[in-house]
């Protein structure tokens, strides 16, 4: 079943994705960065979630219910356990892993400050400081065109039925090697705690916006943790960067980028 567009969207066309319905632009806006914040603006009321997608990066949906089902808190301390079992001998041996002739060696990585899952970072509140999830969101998007961010250009604006950026993306089953239904239930999670939306999902890349990112340092190793657990391979394989950096590196940051192979 179609359903009711906001007024001035460019051309485009309703297709199915798995079992949901959603709406595709002919190609990417030339006003996208007027149009996106209009859109964003609109989403409650018009119950649609705009999202920048490669049109082959919707594949088989995720169903809400199994996003409902994951105990995230469960799931994240048993992979952590994992995790460290697996990379405890590399956190504790500094001496540098072998790399070809004129490549400099890896710094040593000394892991997570944590012997067991530590729990959620808490979230931060809303403060007239902040601004709201859609004008961070715009300003990624504005970033993403001004930088010529790879891939942008081949994205749709893509309009999909559902309550919030998280629900959309398992709705069009987005195609990477992410765990999905784990992903989207850490992203409705950093929606709630830090102000989060998802912008664009192209290739295997994932860009978030945050509107509230982590002021203190303790914060933000716990949210690294989060983003390690996430599997993307940007974080936890290539390059391979040490833990307390990518962490220190996400105190008041106002974006997050993920991809995985």
């Amino acid at each position: 079943m179609s359903f009711a567009l906001p007024d001035g969207l460019p051309p485009g066309q309703f297709l199915t994705s798995g079992p949901a319905r959603v709406w595709v632009s002919d190609e990417l806006p030339h006003d996208i960065e007027r149009l996106w914040p209009r859109l964003l603006s609109k989403q409650t009321a018009c119950g649609l979630v705009p999202l920048l997608v490669w049109p082959d990066a919707m594949a088989r949906p995720v169903g809400l219910a199994d996003v409902d089902a994951v105990r995230m808190e469960e799931v994240l301390a048993t992979d952590f356990a994992e995790y460290r079992r697996r990379r405890l001998p590399f956190w504790v041996d500094p001496t540098p892993a072998p790399v070809p002739e004129g490549v400099e060696p890896w710094p040593h990585d000394p892991g997570p400050p944590f012997e067991q899952w530590p729990g959620l970072a808490p979230q931060v509140p809303a403060t007239s400081s902040n601004p709201m999830p859609e004008e961070a969101a715009a300003s990624l998007l504005a970033w993403l065109i001004e930088t010529g961010q790879f891939g942008l250009d081949e994205c749709r604006l893509v309009l999909v039925p559902a309550r919030r950026g998280s629900d959309a993306l398992a709705s069009i089953g987005w195609s990477a090697e992410a765990p999905l239904p784990l992903l989207c239930a850490l992203l409705r999670s950093w929606e709630d705690r830090f102000g989060a939306q998802v912008v664009a999902v192209f290739g295997s890349e994932l860009h978030v916006s945050v509107a509230r990112p982590p002021a203190e340092a303790e914060h933000a190793n716990l949210l690294a943790l989060e983003h390690v657990l996430s599997t993307a391979n940007n974080i936890v394989d290539v390059p391979p960067m040490p833990f307390p950096e990518y962490a220190t590196g996400l105190v008041g940051r106002t974006s997050w980028t993920f991809w995985w192979d």
